[in-house]
Parts: C-alpha cells; sequence; structure tokens
C-alpha cells in the first residue's frame, strides 16, 4: 500500500531543545494509527508537526521531511492555513467557539479554508458532518442552540464534525476521549471505525486498551524516539524491542 503520509527524519523542538529526534514512519491512506507512550515523550510535539501546529509556538522549530499525498507541506510556498484544512485536528479538551451556534461551528472552518458556499450547499456539508460524527439526532433539533451548551462528548462529536466540514484527508486527535466518560468514549471510537473509510487518523492515547481496540497500527515512542512502529496487534502481542515490552505489560510508565 503506498503511503498517504510519509514522514522522514522529522525533528522537532524549542529554542535549544530538541524534543523530537528523527522520526520516520509511513501511514497509509484510510487507516487508523495510534501513538503511544509515557507523558513527555514527544508524542503530541510530533502530531502537532503533521499540520504544522507544533511552529505556531514562541520559538518552535522543526527540520525533517512531512509528505502528505505527495506534497511535502513544509515546502516553499506551501500554506499553512491549506495544509490545516487537508489535516485537521481534534484537541484532547473539546473547544467548540463559545458564541457560535452548533450550526455555525460545523460551518465555521468552511469559510476560513475554502469561502463560504451557498446556503443550500453549506446546508447539506453541515448536515453531511454532523451524520459523520455521529451527533445528528442529538443536535438536529437544536442548530441554532450554543455548541458550548452540548455535553462534554457531543462536543467533542461537535469539533469532529467541524474538522470534518472541510473534507481533510487527515485526521489529528490528541487524546481526544480522555476527558469524556466511557459511554462518551465508546461512541467516539465506534465513530473511528465509520470514519476512517473516508480519512486517515492518527491518535494519541494513554490508554493502551484503546489502541488495542481502534487501530491498525501502533507507533511506541519513548524519549522522543520512534522505538517500535508495527501492525498493533503485533505490537502489543510480539514485540520486536525489550522496551516496547515492558511499556505495553506495564513495566513502566
Amino acid at each position: 500500500m503506498k503511503a498517504l503520509v510519509e514522514v522522514r527524519d522529522l525533528k522537532a523542538g524549542y529554542g535549544d531543545a530538541e524534543i523530537v529526534h528523527g522520526i520516520t514512519l509511513d501511514v497509509g491512506a484510510n487507516e487508523v494509527v495510534a501513538l503511544i507512550g509515557p507523558s513527555g515523550c514527544g508524542k503530541s510535539t510530533f502530531i502537532r508537526c503533521l499540520n504544522r501546529m507544533h511552529q505556531e509556538n514562541p520559538g518552535a522549530w522543526v527540520k525533517g521531511q512531512v509528505i502528505v499525498d505527495g506534497r511535502d507541506i513544509y515546502g516553499l510556498g506551501v500554506d499553512p492555513v491549506e495544509i490545516r484544512g487537508r489535516i485537521g485536528m481534534v484537541f484532547q479538551k473539546p473547544n467548540p467557539f463559545p458564541s457560535m451556534s452548533v450550526y455555525e461551528n460545523v460551518a465555521a472552518g468552511l469559510s476560513l479554508n475554502r469561502g463560504a458556499p451557498k446556503r443550500k450547499e453549506l446546508d447539506e456539508i453541515v448536515e453531511r458532518s454532523l451524520v459523520r460524527a455521529a451527533l445528528w439526532n442529538d443536535v438536529k433539533d437544536k442548530l441554532k442552540s450554543p455548541g458550548s451548551s452540548l455535553s462534554g462528548g457531543q462536543q467533542q462529536r461537535l469539533c469532529i464534525a467541524r474538522a470534518l466540514a472541510v473534507g481533510p484527508t487527515v485526521l489529528l486527535m490528541d487524546e481526544p476521549t480522555s476527558a469524556l466518560d466511557p459511554i462518551s468514549t465508546a461512541k467516539i471510537e465506534e465513530l473511528l471505525a465509520t470514519m476512517k473509510k473516508d480519512v486517515t487518523v492518527v491518535m494519541v492515547t494513554h490508554n493502551m486498551q484503546q489502541a488495542r481496540r481502534i487501530s491498525d497500527k501502533t507507533a511506541f515512542f519513548l524519549n522522543g524516539e520512534l522505538v517500535e512502529f508495527a501492525p498493533t496487534s503485533s505490537l502489543f502481542t510480539n514485540p520486536r524491542e525489550a522496551r516496547t515490552e515492558a511499556y505495553v505489560t506495564g513495566r513502566f510508565g
């Protein structure tokens, strides 16, 4: 399978500190890839490099290549805003725009990234995105209500719908269920299983059981390095690296 995302010798950090040390890996189309490892091992920095969000922080720097669908996103003349439309991000804490309605939250990225579609087309995109995020039945009669009025799990699915509305090829998720209850977490996991038919997902998680449930491949990070990257079943049952085995069996981390 040809890789959709090709990461080559990626290094990243702040000032004199290097946090991510020369990561190389490939992500195939329509895969869910889980990133696991102890806190502070570089997972979140790495995932933010995949849509150029890391560079928004003061003193941040990135070296190496991130090639998505044959295009180096750090190449000369590449617009970071356009990249973030194609490579969406969902964060740990749900972050709907508090002053916007449910409808306006989903539509927000469309006006930023591609100009505002006509109302009929916009209505169709909003509905389709909410259906894909398994939220339409919950909010179809509340589209004018504030996005912040929804429950935590619904807010996170609203953020997923907002990311899906602009038609990304890749969706990055940084611990998207860590602040949610088990029922909401299960809904997000079910959503991932259907969503990967249309979008590739790279997801940071501290929950190793979740990684086993939802991912096709798993990458184990430690101290800013990629220790092992393999099909999830292999990594958890027959890891090649002793450090991987120690982590997934709970001997540290």
